[in-house]
């Protein structure tokens, strides 16, 4: 089992450096899983390790992590990586091919929110384009539903919102 879990932890850290944006755990769980490499569990528990050890780092954005390899990671995945097998990189390559416009999307618009100071919930909406920043909004709200109401929306119309912007002030 040793052995399987250090093989998922460098598949991890090999999708990490193959690309310059993060990924998400579900982008992870979702190739790792669709090809059967192994269950949720043995991932989730690699994928805390490597958290652990400082190999990977993530940043949460409501419920969603997007996973960063670190320098240390790097290093590791040079000493390491013959471990992985050509298949699974070509497979892996293969994965992002298909993938890399979808997952950049996903990533290309993100909204969170929190409690505001004084009262309400303040909400943070950004929106970027070929790592272009767009537009960075923040929306003061009265209730935790409502910003949640925002965020969802914001998935499917920044792109709407932005051109009306522009379109105002211009």
């Amino acid at each position: 089992m040793a052995e399987s879990l250090t093989l998922y932890k460098l598949i991890v850290l090999y999708m990490l450096e193959q690309v310059d944006f993060p990924l998400t755990n579900a982008q992870i769980s979702g190739f790792i899983l669709d090809k059967g490499y192994t269950n949720y569990f043995h991932l989730q528990q690699a994928i805390s390790e490597l958290t652990d050890s400082g190999l990977i780092r993530s940043e949460t954005v409501r419920n969603a992590s997007y996973f960063y390899i670190t320098k240390s990671g790097v290093q590791t995945l040079e000493y390491f990586g013959k471990e992985i097998s050509d298949e699974i990189k070509e497979e892996i390559a293969e994965f992002f091919r298909t993938n890399a416009m979808e997952i950049k999307e996903e990533l290309s618009s993100v909204a969170d929110y929190y409690k505001g100071e004084k009262e309400g919930y303040l909400v943070r909406c950004r929106a970027k384009e070929k790592d272009i920043p767009l537009i960075d909004l923040t929306l003061t709200v009265p209730t935790a539903e409502a910003a949640e109401a925002i965020c969802e929306t914001w998935k499917t119309r920044n792109k709407a919102v932005y051109e009306k912007l522009l379109d105002m002030l211009l």
